[in-house]
């Protein structure tokens, strides 16, 4: 597939998978397929903004949350795991849902996934309920996370840079608000974490509306319900793919271990609880606007190395810097910590990028972060562990430091102008031969 160079300001049109032709520009169907473009971008902007706050409301309240719950820090590490460890057992699952019922029907249910295992486990009483209702989210966020790409692909094929940017953007900014405001929120409503957590659940419950508006406009059938097939490549076989397995792993590591630890690193250096909160918001601010740029600007380059070689930079840095002064470069550390967490919108952009079809996105997006996320779980857990033994931050943050060097490499093979179809149908065929 070209890149997708245009960055134009004009409705999302052309909503319609890849093999219908498109009406003329006067036909009531085009009117049609117009608003219904522009409420399919809106809920996949809705979807993307309400994929991160199930855990990055949680990293400014984690030390209430454990002391109320009795957990410690070794079973706090392993809750900051339990995303990845979701994210690659259902993110395997999503594109066999998808081929089923469509997957628009299947991004719908994880917007009720999330929408009920947020509103849930406010009301946990023990540590194992509060963990099964996180993961009931997270398997939610998981399948989205997957599917959401694939629906870009497949309804916006002229527009992948564009659409993947404001999907980027607003995950990025729900993340970030999610960070900000949930202590003084929490504060103003009494001051109860399970409040703090649970009203978060009104975004989800937005974002599930407009998906079933979408469904019901779309009635999208699944591959076998319409008659129609996706071939399944041996993507196994594809470097290209193990790369970008390897990539979004060792990025996902990063990104859940700040998420999950960064208010804690500034609070034992004598930052507020307050203050913490803004901190971890302000990495993910950086990637709002840089998230919508940036995959624009990769889609328009026939390789991406030169921007996974910025971002670990980036990365290297501002850990170093959290373990020699975390307080007194503060707004520092975590601008550059939040730019080289922006090698997730750059993976996502890279994996609508190396396959040419949306059934190829949809296994190699299955493959990379499935793969990816498992890769990460060790992470977080390794990183509570060091805290636990250690009471230091020393050696978690150079772990996660050193880790940038192998995301790197693998990041360059990855970002290289090259298709899964080529790698894994031509050696497959080459053996049959």
């Amino acid at each position: 597939m070209p890149p997708a160079a245009d960055t134009t300001t004009a409705p999302p049109t052309g909503l319609r998978p890849q093999t219908e032709r498109p009406a003329t520009s006067s036909s009531p169907s085009s009117d049609r397929s117009k608003y219904l473009g522009w409420l399919f971008a809106v809920a996949i902007a809705a979807a993307a903004f309400n994929l991160r706050p199930v855990v990055t409301s949680l990293g400014p309240l984690l030390k209430e949350v454990t002391a109320d719950l009795g957990m410690s820090p070794t079973v706090a590490g392993l809750l900051a795991a339990v995303p990845s460890l979701c994210f690659a057992v259902f993110g395997f699952s999503a594109p066999g849902m998808a081929r089923r019922v469509g997957p628009i029907a299947v991004v719908t249910a994880g917007m009720g996934a999330i929408t009920a295992g947020v509103l849930a486990r406010s009301f946990a009483g023990g540590t194992a309920v509060f963990l099964l209702l996180t993961a009931l989210a997270l398997a939610g966020v998981a399948v989205s996370n997957v599917l959401i790409p694939v629906v870009i692909k497949r309804y916006f094929p002229d527009r992948v840079g564009p659409m993947i940017g404001l999907y980027s953007m607003a995950l990025s900014a729900g993340t970030a608000l999610a960070a900000a405001v949930t202590v003084p929120m929490t504060s103003a409503l009494g001051g109860d974490w399970r409040v703090g957590l649970g009203v978060w659940a009104a975004l989800g419950a937005v974002a599930l509306v407009l998906w079933l508006i979408v469904t019901a406009l779309k009635r999208e059938r699944g591959d076998k319900a319409s008659g129609t097939t996706t071939d399944r490549l041996p993507i196994t076989r594809s470097r290209t793919a193990w790369a970008m397995a390897c990539f979004f792993g060792l990025q996902a590591t990063g990104a859940y271990a700040v998420m999950g630890f960064l208010p804690t690193i500034f609070q034992d250096a004598g930052v507020s609880e307050g203050t913490s909160g803004v901190l971890l918001a302000l990495t993910m601010v950086i990637g709002v606007p840089v998230s919508f740029v940036l995959p624009n600007l990769a889609a328009r380059r026939g390789d991406q190395r030169v921007f996974v070689v910025v971002l670990a930079a980036c990365g290297i840095a501002g850990y170093t810097g959290l373990a020699l002064a975390p307080a007194g470069g503060s707004w520092i550390w975590v601008v550059l910590v939040g730019l080289s967490n922006c090698a997730f919108p750059l993976v996502l952009t890279m994996i609508g990028l190396r396959a040419r079809t949306a059934g190829g996105v949809a296994q190699l997006s299955a493959f990379a972060q499935g793969v990816g996320y498992l890769i990460s779980i060790p992470g977080p857990i390794l990183i509570g562990r060091l805290y636990d033994v250690t009471g230091e931050w020393y050696l978690p943050l150079g772990l996660l430091a050193l880790l940038l060097v192998p995301q790197m490499l693998f990041g360059l093979r990855a970002a290289m102008a090259r298709h899964i179809e080529d790698e894994a149908v031509r050696p497959a065929a080459a053996a049959k031969a």
